[in-house]
Formats: structure tokens, C-alpha cells, sequence
């Protein structure tokens, strides 16, 4: 089974749409992740339109029309493996314990919020997983998503995919983190 996952996309203001490649893998993949900030109900609409299947949660910048269609937390299981989906938007310091605490039952946790790719494994083998952003890469060189395979109920094929080149309509200059 083919993942794309993302998050932090910010449709707009950051850029006007996903860039090319990450459209895409969306529609090559099995099953789309999108773990918050979407920023505007079209770009779900529009994913729900080229993709698969998408699991999605809402992040802090999504208003009322996201989180009426999103939960905040999303927990599925996929060939086997337990996911759970979360924007997370606590301190980077503490927060593999503070997810293996919060998601006992998961094998993979994909979260957003900081725009910072991330890939690490807390006690207990929980994988905490961040795509980064793919319109807004903050104080990283490049804009990125990730690609992954589940194989025999486990993650595989785990790759951070990113361009020097921002999505069409994307600020420019970057903002603090």
C-alpha cells in the first residue's frame, strides 16, 4: 500500500496550490495523510476529488468549515498498521514520550505543525512522523512531503521527498518559526 503524506500546506496564503509533484504522488498513492493546517475546505475538496482515500485531522489555522469535517485526532488501521494522525502542536523537547504516552495503542503517529521534517522512534517503538511543509518550509532548504509503503503490516519505504522550488503562487520569503 502506496502513502503520501503531507501537512502544513496553507492553501492559501502560502501558495495558491500543491506543487506539481506532490499532485502527483497524491494520485499514485493508495491513501493520502494530511495532518493539519489545511487553511481552506477547497484544498480538501480537491484532494478528496484526485486521491484514493484520504485521512485527514484539522490543525490550529483551519476554521469552522475544516473542523466540522475533520476530527482532530484520526486513528485507522491499514493493512495491520495502527496509525494515528494529530496536528501536535507541543514542544519539539519531550515530545516522543509525550506521544508514546498519548498514543499507546499506535504504531505510526504522523503529526504537523512545525514545518520540520521528522522521522524518529520514541521507547516502546511508537514513529513519530512529520512530511514537513510543501508550501512553506520555514527555515528548511527545501519544501517537502513524504512518500511511504506498508508492506506485511509494517511501515516501509519511509522517504522524504522535497524541491528547491516552491508551489505555484508560494510566498517567496519565509516566516519564523
Amino acid at each position: 500500500m502506496k502513502l503520501v503524506l503531507m501537512a502544513d500546506t496553507h492553501v492559501p496564503p502560502r501558495a495558491r496550490d500543491l506543487p506539481p509533484l506532490l499532485w502527483a504522488d497524491v494520485e499514485a498513492a493508495d491513501v493520502v495523510i494530511h495532518a493539519g493546517d489545511w487553511v481552506d475546505v477547497r484544498l480538501l475538496d480537491a484532494l478528496e476529488s484526485r486521491a484514493k482515500r484520504v485521512i485527514g485531522v484539522y490543525g490550529n489555522n483551519d476554521g469552522p468549515a475544516l473542523r466540522a469535517r475533520l476530527p482532530e485526532i484520526a486513528r485507522v488501521e491499514l493493512e495491520g498498521l495502527r496509525l494515528a494522525v494529530i496536528h501536535e502542536t507541543g514542544q519539539a523537547k519531550g515530545r516522543e514520550a509525550r506521544c508514546a504516552a498519548l498514543f499507546p495503542d499506535a504504531d505510526v503517529l504522523v503529526f504537523g505543525h512545525s514545518h520540520i521534517p521528522w522521522d524518529t522512534t520514541a521507547d516502546g517503538g511508537l514513529r513519530l512522523l512529520n512530511p514537513g511543509s510543501p508550501t512553506d518550509r520555514r527555515r528548511q532548504p527545501r519544501h517537502t512531503h513524504m512518500r511511504a509503503e506498508i508492506t506485511d503490516g509494517r511501515l516501509t519505504a519511509v522517504e522524504l521527498v522535497g524541491s528547491q522550488q516552491a508551489a505555484p503562487g508560494a510566498d517567496p520569503h519565509t516566516h519564523p518559526g
